[in-house]
Order: structure tokens, then C-alpha cells, then sequence
């Protein structure tokens, strides 16, 4: 059975970091391209950022760009998202995706994931 599972968040205060983890079990993902992305209350859901197969290539919002750094571990199966500057903004319910197997490249759209994790909650205080 595959399964994604985001861990990492919390209450943290405007201006610091976290760091998401996703761990994927069930098979390997390291042909699979991944992203995360995340909901707040009342709003629809939104893509945060996409790592390719390798971790070579990387995309992320304009919203984050800058701040928020996506990166994976293939041979732990893992992929992290590191959040630095964090804003009020940012507060939200953060979920990993995966693409199925041999679809390497990232994507900016969450049709295009057929995994998905049950989200952990960043909430950043002002």
C-alpha cells in the first residue's frame, strides 16, 4: 500500500523556519516526481513547490521563491521542504504529492499527482 506522510509542522513565530519532512513507503519513488502544496481555511488548495525525479530541477511559487527550499532523498525515499521567513501568510495545512512511477518531471498542478498525504499544519504567529 502506498502511503505519504508529511511531518514537521507546528506553531512557530513570523520570521523563523521549518522544515517539512514527507516519507513515502509502499514502493520506491525515485522515478516519480513530487511536490508539495497547501490550503488554508476557506481557500483553495495551491502549489508551494515540485522537485523532478533527481532533485535536480526544482519550481517554486512566486509566494515562497526565495524562502522555502524543496529537496529529496531517493535513497531514503523522503522529500523535504525547508521554510525560512515564514509569514502569517503561510499558515496553513501543508500536503506531499507524488506523481506515478516515471513521470520525472515537476508539475504546478495537483491533478497531476497520484499520491497524496494527509497533510501537517504550519501555523505562523504574528
Amino acid at each position: 500500500q502506498v502511503q505519504l506522510v508529511e511531518s514537521g509542522g507546528e506553531l512557530v513565530q513570523a520570521g523563523g523556519s521549518l522544515r517539512l519532512s514527507c516519507a513515502a513507503s509502499g514502493r520506491t519513488f525515485s522515478s516519480s516526481a513530487m511536490g508539495w502544496f497547501r490550503q488554508a481555511p476557506e481557500k483553495e488548495r495551491e502549489f508551494v513547490a515540485t522537485i523532478n525525479w533527481s532533485g535536480g530541477s526544482t519550481y517554486y511559487a512566486d509566494s515562497v521563491k526565495g524562502r522555502f527550499t524543496i529537496s529529496r532523498d531517493n535513497a531514503k525515499n523522503t522529500m523535504y521542504l525547508q521554510m525560512n521567513s515564514l509569514k502569517p501568510e503561510d499558515t496553513a495545512a501543508y500536503y506531499c504529492a507524488a506523481r506515478k512511477r516515471y513521470s520525472g518531471s515537476g508539475s504546478y498542478y495537483a491533478r497531476e499527482y497520484e499520491y497524496w498525504g494527509q497533510g501537517t499544519q504550519v501555523t505562523v504567529s504574528s
